[in-house]
């Protein structure tokens, strides 16, 4: 079996490459990568030492995505992932809009030309902004709970495939929305399986932390280094919460996943996601920081910023039941991994940095 990852130099998508080559017999994983995200250098070498071939490619570019050899399955990991993206002034809505629509209709292209499978990393961000900020929450040892009359695919367990996602929903969002119904479409006209897994948080050691995108990193080597942290919005308390997911497990559904191929009649697309186990606020990360590291100071900035919502816990209930899915690294391996991989990297931050 040969397999195509898109954005095989990022967090998802090195870790899963690796997660594969160990895992399966055989297999032959390449990828490319355009390398602009800093740090991603670094994946490119560990990766080649296990055998996997990594070559330089934009996932823009009709024309790299047409010199690639064929492959039996395509994971798209190639994306800008942060909700910001497009309206924070250090990208464009047009850059966003080309890395990740576009880019996946350029591998929906390459599939239909080599009948390959396909397998979309998408995001919890693709559910309506609007009420999930106006939900009911209450503060619970420092992190929001669901409160009251919750909406439909809404409970305490977190959001399910059910919850609307109507507009507003951020730039990001909308255009991983628009590559799911795109891959949707693709699958079912020109007859290749496709498979949609909406991601929580990812996690987990070697991630290139940034406020924005991998906070769980960022959190614990800021914390680390004395780097300024900050509570931002929601009265600058820390009190939001997200789960969070390490990719290894994303590994373990994706090659269930191709090896059902088109069989059944299962949903294509699915929450993948640590759940509520793993769920907890800033205030718990700094609390546990604080244990780990020794104390330190956060400020409180309460002033609300576009996008954020106090609560995105996603359920995966679904996923277990049709794929018998669970994720099998808990929230507390996670932080330690990080955290470990931290104190052995001081210049982690400065690498990830913009």
């Amino acid at each position: 079996m040969k397999i195509l990852i898109s954005g095989i130099c990022g967090f998802a998508g090195s870790t899963i490459a690796a997660r594969l080559k160990e895992q399966v017999s055989g297999v032959e994983v390449f990828g490319f990568d355009n390398f602009i995200r800093p740090g991603s250098e670094l994946n490119r070498r560990a990766l080649k030492s296990l055998g996997i071939r990594v070559q330089h490619g934009d996932v823009r570019s009709a024309a790299d995505i047409g010199t690639l050899p064929a492959a039996d399955w395509v994971i798209d990991a190639a994306a800008n992932p942060s909700v910001l993206a497009g309206v924070d002034g250090q990208t464009s809505s047009r850059q966003l809009v080309e890395h990740n629509l576009y880019g996946t209709i350029n591998l929906l292209e390459y599939c239909k030309a080599h009948k390959a499978g396909f397998i979309l990393l998408s995001t919890s961000r693709v559910y309506a902004i609007k009420p999930l900020a106006e939900l009911k929450v209450k503060a619970v040892a420092k992190a929001f709970r669901p409160s009251g009359k919750l909406p439909k695919g809404v409970s305490a367990a977190g959001v399910t495939e059910e919850f609307s996602t109507e507009a507003p929903i951020s730039l990001y969002g909308s255009t991983k929305l628009a590559s799911e119904e795109m891959a949707l479409e693709y699958g079912d006209t020109f007859n290749f399986p496709v498979w949609i897994n909406r991601c929580g948080v990812l996690a987990g050691a070697g991630q290139f932390g940034r406020p924005d995108q991998g906070i769980f990193s960022f959190w614990i080597n800021s914390w680390l280094r004395q780097r300024p942290l900050k509570y931002i919005g929601f009265g600058g308390k820390g009190f939001q919460v997200r789960d969070c997911l390490h990719p290894k497990d994303v590994a373990a559904l994706v090659l269930k996943q191709m090896a059902a191929g088109t069989a059944g009649k299962r949903p294509r697309i699915v929450n993948v996601s640590g759940g509520a186990k793993s769920a907890m606020s800033l205030a718990q990360l700094s609390e546990w920081c604080a244990e780990r590291f020794g104390a330190y100071e956060v400020k409180a900035d309460g002033t609300p910023r576009a996008f954020d919502i106090p609560w995105m816990v996603l359920n995966s209930a679904l996923a277990s039941k049709i794929w018998k899915w669970q994720p099998e690294t808990s929230v507390e391996n996670i932080l330690a991994e990080i955290a470990r991989h931290a104190e052995s990297h001081p210049e982690w931050l400065d690498l990830s940095a913009p």
